[in-house]
Parts: structure tokens; C-alpha cells; sequence
């Protein structure tokens, strides 16, 4: 199974041009997608839905766009007609495989006076995946610095931890099961996870360790048996190296569930895509077959 992150910068590619074309033909072999900068009517990308556009160009996949910048973009047409619309940025998950639910949170804000700050999120997805359910999270982190990004991070790890005892999108029985209320089978809400984005921290600082553990100097990093793990290490690289954007350092990351450690088999950054600022990150794993 293939896994691909991916910071699409609203389309924009290092050579100058908007081609959201190229960026499906740069991710189109992958099984799970995680999508950050996702533009939804701005007048910088074309004023285009980019989550239908990309889903029309990959075809046959299921997908939940995110939005965490909401903004009004409504107009009249020239007959006078009023069409409400909305101004988005945000994050998208893609999947071949069924995404049984989906929620989206909104991570803490910081309030600026001359930098730029923009509302960030976490897309959460409960996908199907063999026999079982696996969560699968689409995330962008502040650009600013480590303060703005740890209570982004502390929000993640609470929603992390809460999840399985919040159960899926629905649970349990109804009074009156004909009211509709319990229509299709229960969804899941799994313990085991993989959380993809541009996280805007590299593995020396705060945020990591914060994420998978602290070191331990000659013990290395100490990974929580119930926490996650850094897909990259997991595929022999070095922690310290790598890089996923042109101006050099790993920014991008996947992270799996602990107890899916020794499936992954790779994790590489693709250097020769251009539809970016960024490279696409790919993870390579075993079966994810998770309950």
C-alpha cells in the first residue's frame, strides 16, 4: 500500500504555474492521499473548486475536502442571480478504498499584528482497509514558530487520544430505529492511525519530540508503545536527514500508530515533482489491515 503527503501550495509549481493536472499525475499511483493548501474560489488559483478539480483528474476515489479558512466569495451574475459561495483553504483526504466518516478540527490560532496567520486544521478520515478501519489525518501546522505550533500540537495529541472512547460518527442504539437516525451499519472509529501533512517542524525541535518522544542520549528516542512513530526512521533513513521542500529540511512527515512500525517498508520524498513548493512525501507499507 502506498501513502503520499502533500503540500500542494493552491497549485502553484516551482517553475511559476498553476497545473493542478500535474499535481494528480505526481500522486496518481498512491492508494491514500493527504492533501494541505487546498484552495477553494480564490482569485490566485483561478477561482476553481480545487478538490473537485483534483478528484475529476485522479477519477474513481473516494475524498473529503476540509476547510479551516472559511470566507464569504459570493456574486451576482450579470441576470442579477445571486450564487452564495465560499472562499476556502484547507485540507483533503483521497482514498480507493471507502471513507467511512470524517470530521475536521480547527487547531489553535495565534492572533498577529503584521505577520501572516492563517486558520490551520486537522482533517480526521476513518477509511476501510481490509477487513478493518484505519484513521487516516490530513494536517498543515503554523509556518510561524514553535510557540504558535505547540498548542497545535498538544490539540492534535488530545484529539488523538479521545477518539477511540468518542467512538465513530455515530454510535449506539435509537428509541424508534425507524426514525432513521441509525441508517447503515455503525462506523468505526479505530485505535490505530496515520497522520500526514506539513507539519513546519523539523525533527531537532520542541514539536517532534513532543509528537514521538524525547531522546534519551545514548538511548536514542523514546518511543511511546502507545504513540506514534516517525514513518522515515521506521524506513531506515536517518532522523536527521532528509529533505521534502527545495530549500533543504524535512518538514513533511508521516507518522503511524506504534503497533504499525514494522509494516512500513520505505519512506521517500519524490525530488523530481515540480507541482509544488514542496515534494510529495511516500510512505510504503505492508497491509494496514487494522481494527
Amino acid at each position: 500500500m502506498k501513502l503520499v503527503s502533500y503540500n500542494i501550495q493552491y497549485g502553484l509549481g516551482a517553475d511559476g504555474r498553476y497545473d493542478l493536472a500535474r499535481i494528480a499525475d505526481e500522486i496518481r499511483d498512491a492508494d491514500i492521499i493527504a492533501l494541505q493548501e487546498v484552495d477553494r474560489y480564490w482569485v490566485r488559483s483561478g477561482m476553481v473548486d480545487e478538490p473537485q478539480v483534483i478528484a475529476d483528474a485522479l477519477g474513481d476515489r473516494y475524498w473529503v475536502y476540509g476547510a479551516n479558512a472559511d470566507m464569504d466569495a459570493s456574486f451576482r451574475t450579470s441576470e442579477g442571480r445571486f450564487v452564495s459561495r465560499r472562499r476556502q483553504f484547507g485540507t483533503m483526504v483521497l482514498s480507493r478504498f471507502p471513507i467511512l466518516s470524517s470530521r475536521n478540527f480547527p487547531l489553535p490560532k495565534f492572533a498577529t499584528l503584521t505577520q501572516h496567520s492563517i486558520q490551520q486544521g486537522m482533517l480526521e478520515t476513518v477509511i476501510a482497509v481490509g477487513e478493518g478501519a484505519l484513521r487516516v489525518y490530513s494536517v498543515h501546522l503554523s509556518h510561524l514558530c514553535a510557540e504558535t505550533r505547540l498548542p497545535q500540537v498538544e490539540a492534535m495529541l488530545d484529539i488523538f487520544a479521545r477518539a477511540p472512547a468518542e467512538g465513530g460518527a455515530w454510535c449506539g442504539g435509537h428509541p424508534d430505529p425507524a426514525a432513521g437516525w441509525t441508517e447503515g451499519n455503525m462506523p468505526p472509529m479505530p485505535r490505530d492511525m496515520v497522520v500526514m501533512g506539513d507539519m513546519n517542524f523539523t525533527a531537532d525541535s520542541a514539536e517532534y519530540a513532543r509528537m514521538i518522544g524525547p531522546q534519551a542520549g545514548q538511548y536514542g528516542r523514546l518511543v511511546n508503545r502507545d504513540g506514534l512513530i516517525d514513518a522515515w526512521v521506521a524506513g531506515r533513513n536517518p532522523e536527521g536527514e532528509g529533505s521534502t521542500h527545495p530549500q533543504g529540511g524535512r518538514i513533511d512527515y508521516c507518522f503511524v500508530s506504534a503497533s504499525q512500525a514494522g509494516k512500513v517498508r520505505r519512506c521517500w520524498a519524490d525530488k523530481t515533482a515540480k507541482g509544488s513548493d514542496h515534494y510529495p512525501l511516500w510512505t510504503e507499507l505492508d497491509d494496514l489491515s487494522a481494527g
